[in-house]
Parts: C-alpha cells; sequence; structure tokens
C-alpha cells in the first residue's frame, strides 16, 4: 500500500489526507500545533468561546463533498444555518446598509442609499453570477502543473471573459454611484488580503457567494467544522501526530526519501503533500539546492497578503444594533490600503470588522457579546518588527469602536490581543499574512504556484498560498484537487 505524509492539519491538508484515504492510501498527518483545522481554531476565554479562523463560512456544498467522500451524510456531523440579514456596514456619516441574499430586501434599502445601485442590481447580480459560473467552471477544479496548462484555447478564452484587466473597485463603480456602498462591496478584496484599488475585478464572484448563495454559520462555532473532518479522519485509519512539527525533508535524486521530526526521528512516505505557507514552509524545510525553482529570492519577490490585528473581547452586556457580522468603516478606505500595501504601515483609523456569533448563537457567549475584532494589518516588515505597540492601537481600536456607539471598556471582562507576530509563529504564516499571497498583481491572481513541486517528482502543496487561492473553501478545493491527481498518479 502507497504511504502518503501529509503536512499540516488545516482545511486543505484534512480534506487531502480524507480523500487519499477514500482511495485506499496509507496516510498519515502531522500537524505542529495541538489541534486540527489549521487557522480555524478555537478560544475560550471564561464563558466566551470565539473562533479565530473563517467566522464567514459560504460555499457550504463544497465542506459537503468532503463527507460524500468518506460515505458519511454531513448532518451527522454539522448544522450548517443560513443568515439572513448576515452583515451591517456602518458608515461614518451614521448610516448603514445590511448585507443579505434577499435581493428585495437589497433593493429596498438602495433606492433610499444609491438609486443609481438600485436601478442596476439585477444587472450586478446576473454579471456576478456569470463571473462565479466561469471560475467554477475553468479554474476552481483544476491543477496547473505546468505552464503548458494554461496553453488551452478553452481556457485562454475564460481568462479574458473575467475581467482579468479591470481593477475591483472599478467593476463595482460600474454599478454603484455612492462612495460608501462602493466601499461596502469593496470590502470583498480583503477575503483575498488584497486592495480593492488593483486586485482582478474577477474577484467581484465573492459577492455572489454572500449575496447570491448566501453566509451561513455553523451551530456551536464554525470550528466544529474541522473537528468534523478530524473524527471522518480518524474513522478511516487516518494517522494523526499532532504537537508534531516536521523539521526538514532529505532530498535526492529530486525525490523526498524522509521526513526528519521535532524529536529528531525519520519516515519515509511514497508522496509528501505539504498542507503549510508556501512561502515560509518550502525554504525552510528543504535546501535550496534542491529547489532550483523557488529559490529564496523569488520567494521574497512576492507580495504577502494583509495580515491582522486581532482583539478578543469577552463583555458582560450585548450591544443592541450588532449583527453576527459587523463592520465599520474608516472616513478614507482608499488611504488605508496605501498605507496597507505601499507604505507597510498600520491605519490609525482603520475599518474595523466584527464577528458577534452570540448575536446567532448564544451558547458561544451566554454573558454577553463574544466579539472577534479585527483590523487589516501589513504583513510583517522583511526585518520580523511588528510596526506598531500593541497596546496603544488596542487603545485607538477601542476609541474608535466607542464613538461608533460600540460599548467595550465599561464591561470588558475577558481579552486577547493577537498581533500578526503571533500568526506568524502559531501558524507558520510567512511575514504574519493571512491568505499567502496578494492578489494585487496578476500574475499572482491567475498564475499562484502550482500545487506540484518543479523540482521535486514526490511533494505538492494545498493551502491559500497556492491554487486555487485563499479562503476556506478554496484550501479544501486545493486539497481535493491533489488527492485527485495523486490518486490518478499513484
Amino acid at each position: 500500500m502507497k504511504k502518503v505524509a501529509v503536512i499540516g492539519a488545516g482545511l486543505g491538508g484534512l480534506s487531502a489526507a480524507i480523500s487519499l484515504a477514500t482511495k485506499g492510501y496509507s496516510v498519515e498527518l502531522f500537524e505542529k500545533n495541538n489541534h486540527c483545522g489549521g487557522k480555524l481554531m478555537p478560544y475560550e476565554l471564561g464563558t466566551h468561546k470565539f473562533d479565530f479562523g473563517p467566522n464567514t463560512i459560504t460555499m457550504p456544498d463544497v465542506f459537503k463533498q468532503v463527507f460524500a467522500l468518506a460515505s458519511e451524510n454531513p448532518d451527522d456531523y454539522v448544522t450548517f444555518k443560513k443568515l439572513n440579514v448576515h452583515t451591517r456596514n456602518s458608515f461614518a456619516d451614521g448610516s448603514h446598509f445590511d448585507f443579505t441574499s434577499d435581493r428585495s430586501l437589497m433593493k429596498n434599502q438602495l433606492v433610499e442609499l444609491d438609486s443609481f445601485g438600485e436601478a442596476h442590481y439585477d444587472s450586478f447580480i446576473k454579471e456576478i453570477t456569470r463571473l462565479y459560473t466561469l471560475s467554477e467552471k475553468h479554474f476552481f477544479y483544476k491543477t496547473f502543473q505546468s505552464y503548458t496548462d494554461y496553453l488551452s484555447p478553452t481556457l485562454g478564452k475564460a481568462l479574458l471573459q473575467v475581467r482579468p484587466y479591470e481593477s475591483l473597485y472599478h467593476f463595482f463603480s460600474r454599478y454603484f454611484q455612492k462612495k460608501e456602498v462602493l466601499e461596502a462591496f469593496s470590502r470583498y478584496a480583503t477575503y483575498i488580503g488584497s486592495s480593492p484599488y488593483v486586485s482582478p475585478a474577477t474577484f467581484a464572484m465573492i459577492a455572489y457567494l454572500e449575496l447570491v448563495q448566501g453566509v451561513y454559520y455553523i451551530e456551536g462555532g464554525n470550528v466544529q467544522l474541522a473537528k468534523a473532518y478530524e473524527k471522518v479522519a480518524r474513522k478511516l485509519g487516518i494517522t494523526i501526530h499532532l504537537n508534531t512539527k516536521v523539521t526538514k525533508m532529505n532530498v535526492t535524486n529530486k525525490k523526498i526519501t524522509s521526513l526528519v521530526l521535532n524529536d529528531a526521528k525519520t519516515a519515509a512516505f511514497d508522496e509528501v503533500v505539504m498542507n503549510a505557507d508556501l512561502l515560509k514552509a518550502y525554504p525552510e524545510l528543504i535546501h535550496e539546492d534542491n529547489r532550483p525553482h523557488f529559490t529564496n529570492k523569488k520567494r521574497d519577490k512576492y507580495q504577502p497578503s494583509i495580515s491582522a490585528f486581532v482583539i478578543l473581547a469577552g463583555l458582560s452586556h450585548r450591544n443592541k444594533g450588532l449583527l453576527h457580522h459587523n463592520v465599520f468603516f474608516s472616513r478614507d478606505y482608499e488611504k488605508e490600503f496605501n498605507d496597507l500595501f505601499q507604505s507597510g504601515s498600520y491605519s490609525w483609523e482603520p475599518t474595523i470588522y466584527i464577528s458577534n456569533s452570540s448575536y446567532t448563537d448564544q451558547s458561544q457567549s451566554p454573558d454577553g457579546d463574544n466579539l472577534f475584532i479585527l483590523v487589516n494589518a501589513p504583513a510583517l516588515h522583511q526585518d520580523g518588527e511588528l510596526g506598531v505597540d500593541p497596546e496603544a492601537y488596542k487603545q485607538m481600536i477601542y476609541d474608535q469602536l466607542e464613538k461608533r456607539g460600540v460599548q467595550i471598556r465599561d464591561f470588558l471582562v475577558e481579552e486577547k490581543v493577537i498581533t500578526p507576530k503571533d500568526i506568524e509563529e502559531k501558524f507558520g504564516a510567512y511575514r504574519g499574512a493571512l491568505y499567502g499571497l496578494a492578489s494585487n498583481k496578476k500574475i499572482d491572481a491567475f498564475l499562484r504556484p502550482s500545487n506540484f513541486a518543479k523540482d521535486i517528482v514526490n511533494l505538492s502543496f494545498v493551502g491559500g498560498s497556492t491554487h486555487p487561492g485563499g479562503g476556506s473553501p478554496m484550501v479544501v478545493i486545493s486539497g481535493l484537487n491533489v488527492a485527485h491527481a495523486l490518486g490518478n498518479r499513484l
């Protein structure tokens, strides 16, 4: 029986491991942390529970595919609950715009907010549906193993049809006019760690996911998905090694011959799937001489995505007006992205995201709000410096929120701050970037690093830093894609 090692038990690694096990391969999963799920990690502070990882769940059918491969019923493991009005976008002028997949409710709001947008909303939905359909058909479920895979005439035609040369912000301005409304839609660029002012309009398809398919929450916390995948994996006989870090890959004649573990033991496998940040783990685990197509110099040319400055705040009070997802926009949204990507600095009047899952599920925080507060942060400097005083920055965020009517300090009973440095250390994220590569450059948006190493015949990659990209549904798809290709190879 062929043996496969999967390094990293994030959602991509779990989906690859489960898929490979269903094909009859012996699979072992190595995870340096004490939990499965990667960034989909639980925190408990007193009676307040938080999900660090994806707070927003879309594309539930993708997650269900993994259960189906294992002949398991997803309903026996997780319950996806659709949120009707899922996100409240609040603006500096005091107005707000609630996002929902209810088209009539969206249009009714736009009558007051942006009459041009109301008149063009149906056309907007039609176009983002087209973008999504093309992307799903031609990009999501394919593995691009060499540049020749990109030379298909069908693929070339599809690429030209998904607006690769238009910016996301410009695309939205075709359908909406009010500045605040445009910024609410433009925030979708942050889902891939990028700027709406330069990333391709192709990613308007993310709006389709939320505004047509809808936004979901998993009862008991989104972390239940990772726990469910772990149960399925163990049921399939996959050996999971928690608190076990792979420190090196030995390579001979362009093939990995063994893995070296943190206890100095070695293990040999026929194939290795790496579900770790490609930009950080690949150079750390394999000597540069063995990867001439991915030198350290080449790695340093990639632009990392944005990171995050996160506060977990458990309150003894419930703030009226907060929904499950909330965004408080700054006065100058474009300046924020100039600060993040051009200056590599923190914004001191940032847009602030809050997830308050107890709005939907009070079992997550029975005594008051469980506020997951996130501000976009620049990737760490090349020298590893954070670039901000965490305490001062936290206090500024509290100041900004309290000015916008969110009461925190008087009711704060639990608190934890997570910086890009923490993200880099805990999750092995290159320069603390949350989504691997930014999609500000077209080559990084459409020609992400391949799922298969060019220099090593039995090494493949899954996760947000490779194809098809960042976000929990995409990393699960990457795991399924690689497992399918390896199944054919083996």
